[in-house]
């Protein structure tokens, strides 16, 4: 099988072309993730795709296939991609955030790949300096590499080199779940995909997920502003405002006030604004898993999570 008919389909002429459907986007990626797709179709479809715009069903269709594809062999209670790139990015508080939801009680398996990432921000540098270790089965916390874990799609993520933009392969690993939690959250540069990743996820029966506009697009909310949170709990779509944690205006990468992750976590460094990032964060995962019925008890939550860190 090749990817000549779903080019056709999507990349005819004006009033001809259409979207694929999800059956047709699922059958689609399984050409690509076989490694069968001529690299020309390939190119052209992510492209035609790219400059007409993502659809909930395509992206629905592309996330089955890859989840077939790709499961993980371990089980979590909650899924946290982290896929974005390092240019305005700062240190990776959310990976604090992470551990304090595991450290909750609730298993939780990163999975990602960052490009372009200095080393202050870098989350791969970060996870062995904060005791989470990769690929582990019987930890609180683990991340899976995507590069060992889904190798197909990351050959398809790296095709941004050559086309020089980003293309719907970004969307489709933050949905991956690969684990098949009940719970996952994810975080996006642009706004307009918080609805896309939200009616995605329920064409594919996710029970509870969240999505913010995060810190460089990774799940990190910024305390000082107020947050939409859109998706899913009980199946059920949502947007619920979480309300800013700070009156203060800093930037969440301020060159002036630079954080070292480890520091933080071990008490070596004091700084108000990074640990409201990490405690807001925690708070609305820990709201996603419906350790509470607000936002702001889930604050309360990981404030207390905070003040017990440990390991």
């Amino acid at each position: 099988m090749t990817l000549t008919p779903f080019v056709q389909t999507v990349a005819r002429g004006a009033g001809r072309a259409r979207p694929l459907t999800l059956d047709e986007a699922k059958d689609a990626m399984h050409v690509m993730l076989a490694g069968k797709a001529e690299p020309e179709a390939l190119g052209a479809l992510l492209m035609v795709l790219r400059v007409r715009g993502e659809i909930p069903e395509e992206i629905a269709g592309f996330t089955a296939a890859l989840r077939e594809k790709s499961p993980a062999p371990m089980t979590a209670d909650i899924d946290w991609p982290s896929y974005a790139a390092g240019r305005t990015r700062g240190a990776p508080l959310f990976l604090l955030s992470a551990k304090l939801v595991a450290q909750a009680g609730y298993r939780t398996v990163l999975h990602g790949w960052n490009s372009h990432q200095s080393t202050g921000a870098s989350v791969r540098d970060a996870l062995d300096a904060l005791n989470i270790p990769l690929d582990a089965s019987d930890t609180p916390i683990t991340y899976l590499p995507v590069e060992t874990h889904a190798t197909e799609a990351f050959d398809i993520l790296r095709l941004r080199d050559i086309f020089g933009l980003r293309s719907c392969i970004n969307t489709v690993l933050r949905m991956w779940n690969p684990t098949n939690a009940r719970a996952t959250v994810q975080g996006v540069f642009h706004p307009s995909y918080r609805g896309l990743q939200a009616k995605a996820a329920a064409l594919l029966d996710q029970s509870d997920l969240t999505v913010i506009k995060g810190g460089g697009g990774e799940f990190e909310r910024n305390p000082a502003k107020s947050v939409q949170v859109f998706g899913l709990r009980a199946g059920t779509h949502h947007q619920t405002d979480a309300p800013a944690l700070r009156d203060d205006t800093r930037r969440m990468n301020e060159p002036a006030a630079q954080v070292d992750v480890l520091d933080l976590w071990n008490g070596n460094q004091s700084d108000a604004f990074a640990e409201a990032t990490v405690i807001g964060t925690a708070g609305i995962a820990l709201w996603t898993l419906g350790a509470a019925e607000t936002i702001e008890k889930a604050n309360e939550i990981a404030a207390t999570l905070w003040d017990a860190r440990k390991g």
